[in-house]
């Protein structure tokens, strides 16, 4: 077989992304996608391991010599959006939308694929190509890879995240906590319902419900360490039909975002303090479902290194290379990191004069396809230096 060279696979990387985003599949409903990889897996001659737990898939390459073996990951599933961009490779599913590059990040890893099929002989160790499903929506498909056992035996994990918010030709991670954990609550007050004109005779949910979102606001301010990031976000507020009723119930939902265990811990305990105290005095009721989604993740500080380290010599002098600032958003690529030592690194893909400037999860989201070979080049560079140390 001919060695390929990842130049020469970025048309490749092009196409692929173009049909996957044409093509677009909701959280563990990729099954086309999965299909299209396992496809191009087998023809780059590649053994692939199903997941039960989803449509996600696993391709094994083992070299001739023993060695470390390494993970690469990427998401597969798209968002619940109605494209707006009109690209000439935009969705052909109405509602349904790639508006996070997760096909972006499907065509680097299947570069890598066939990268490395075509170096087998030259291979030390082995590799693990994972393609999971579901990464959108809580719990997730980490976990589920997780325990079929993708991570037995590996040495370190990568992955990677096409990122508008950075200009192209920049790449950026950072040592330990990266990106925040993503928990949920949902919270009902039930007080007693009435005539607004007599509201003595009432509870009102409406009243007390109010008086919890500024209340939650004193978590972060008053109960947070000052020098941990946190956020406590109300998200909706729902109650009453009517003006002139005084609500019985009102419903407050939203999101609670840190970095540390001992911190998102904390504030899970205070919420539920704060929110039987303030309905209490209201004289109304609250129940609170708190649901625990994806932790922080924290980058292992040596494979960050690393990063800082490969990325320069793979990329040239013209793409710089950052530390960046920790940011709120959540990934479940956190699950395998806590298992293993990796790194995950942001692959800036805006650019205005492509008009790659809106955000993720935006209708009119894209990227710019240049930096699917930047990413490429440090799935590879990342998985060389690990297995040639």
């Amino acid at each position: 077989m001919e060695r390929l060279v990842l130049e020469q696979l970025l048309p490749d990387m092009v196409e692929w992304r173009r049909h996957l985003h044409r093509h677009p599949e909701l959280s563990y409903q990729e099954k086309e996608t999965s299909a299209f990889v396992a496809a191009k897996l087998e023809e780059f001659g590649i053994g692939i391991i199903r997941s039960k737990a989803g449509y996600g898939l696993t391709g094994i390459l083992k070299g001739q010599k023993p060695g470390k073996t390494v993970v690469l990951r990427a998401d597969m599933d798209a968002l619940a959006i109605t494209e707006e961009n009109g690209r000439e490779y935009a969705s052909q599913k109405p509602g349904v939308m790639h508006a996070c590059g997760h096909d972006g990040h499907t065509s680097m890893l299947l570069a890598a694929a066939s990268y490395y099929s075509s170096r087998k002989e030259e291979l030390q160790g082995e590799l693990r190509f994972l393609f999971q499903p579901a990464e959108e929506i809580c719990p997730g498909g980490a976990l589920g890879m997780i325990a079929e056992g993708v991570l037995e035996g590996a040495d370190a994990v990568y992955g990677l995240h096409l990122w508008t918010p950075l200009p192209f030709g920049t790449v950026a991670s950072a040592p330990g906590p990266l990106m925040a954990s993503a928990d949920e609550f949902f919270i009902d007050i039930i007080g007693k319902g009435g005539h607004a004109g007599t509201p003595h005779r009432t509870v009102d949910s409406i009243v007390a419900g109010a008086a919890l979102v500024t209340q939650l606001q004193s978590i972060v301010s008053r109960s947070v360490d000052p020098l941990r990031p946190a956020v406590v976000s109300v998200g909706t507020i729902q109650g009453g039909s009517a003006q002139n009723i005084v609500s019985e119930r009102c419903r407050l939902t939203g999101t609670v975002r840190a970095f540390d265990e001992e911190t998102r811990y904390l504030i899970r305990h205070r919420m539920e303090e704060i929110v039987a105290s303030v309905a209490a005095a209201y004289g109304a009721e609250a129940k609170m479902e708190y649901l625990m989604g994806y932790p922080p993740l924290v980058n292992d500080e040596a494979e960050f290194r690393r990063f800082f380290r490969v990325a320069p010599a793979a990329l040239g002098d013209s793409v710089k290379v950052v530390q960046m600032e920790k940011i709120m958003p959540a990934e479940d690529f956190a699950y395998y990191v806590k298992e293993v030592p990796g790194c995950f690194i942001f692959v800036g893909a805006g650019n205005p004069d492509k008009d790659a400037v809106y955000p993720h999860h935006h209708s009119k989201f894209d990227f710019d396809e240049d930096a699917l070979l930047y990413g490429a080049k440090l799935l590879v560079a990342m998985a060389d230096s690990c297995l040639n140390e």
